[in-house]
């Protein structure tokens, strides 16, 4: 890709011995120009904001009702407090996913480190809050009420191997709808440029697979916004599993 050649010498590097170190990556910068873009949006379409919106401001205004909806329905009128950082993480998500279905372009998302990280600081975050809230009484999470006290030590460590794999499944379930995606989208690609160079029959023959990669380039498109909608929903229930832990 033009955008991975490009990035490939845009970093600095530091030579300690026989060691290297590149301390600027496509997922780097591309990470920092979602983060920019989503501000300017933010900002650009708030600043001086119009009774009667305008196209932007509405748009954003829709974010805004979408993801208050879906945080009340998740976390209740008192879950509110993480409304901004619900709204923020699933457009931060949404965006990574959408600059990848342009040509040439890098997708964040498709990248197991990226998600991984998400998932576990998530998960980290999550488990903070819940001993904030109710400190050692957080624990109880790990043990259903009205458990046996002889089950106890099994249920306590299916529930503990059960929370420390959210990390996991956030991010496998992420980044696996995103890769596997792509890497059918390059596929098609790959055998339609083939079947234009092979001569004037197979080329007026490969618009059917033109047809194919269309469809799934729109199915692409559902699915990355549908994956930063369920990355969104799953932390909402993750969380309120912490901040609405029983007595």
């Amino acid at each position: 890709m033009f955008l991975d050649l490009f990035f490939s010498y845009f970093y600095l590097e530091s030579n300690l011995g026989q060691l290297s170190f590149k301390f600027l990556t496509n997922l780097g910068v591309l990470s920092v120009f979602v983060i920019v873009f989503l501000l300017f949006v933010f900002f650009s379409s708030l600043y001086n904001s119009l009774i009667i919106p305008t196209r932007r401001q509405a748009l954003i205004e829709l974010f805004y009702n979408f993801i208050v909806t879906t945080v009340k329905q998740q976390l209740g009128n008192q879950g509110q407090q993480f409304f901004v950082f619900s709204l923020v993480l699933f457009i931060f998500i949404l965006i990574s996913n959408l600059l990848g279905m342009i040509p040439f372009s890098f997708t964040i998302t498709s990248h197991i480190f990226q998600t991984f990280s998400l998932g576990l600081s998530l998960t980290i975050a999550i488990t903070i809050i819940g001993f904030f809230y109710h400190g050692l009484r957080f624990l109880s999470l790990f043990l259903p009420s009205g458990s046996p006290k002889l089950l106890a030590p099994l249920l306590i460590f299916i529930e503990v191997v059960s929370y420390i794999s959210r990390a996991f499944s956030l991010s496998i379930r992420l980044f696996a709808n995103m890769m596997s995606g792509h890497t059918l989208l390059n596929i098609m690609t790959s055998f339609v440029l083939k079947m234009f160079s092979k001569g004037f029959l197979l080329m007026i023959l490969s618009f059917l697979p033109i047809l194919i990669i269309s469809g799934i380039v729109l199915l692409e498109v559902g699915i990355a916004i549908l994956q930063a909608y369920v990355f969104m929903v799953l932390f909402c229930i993750y969380l309120n599993d912490a901040y609405h832990v029983s007595h």
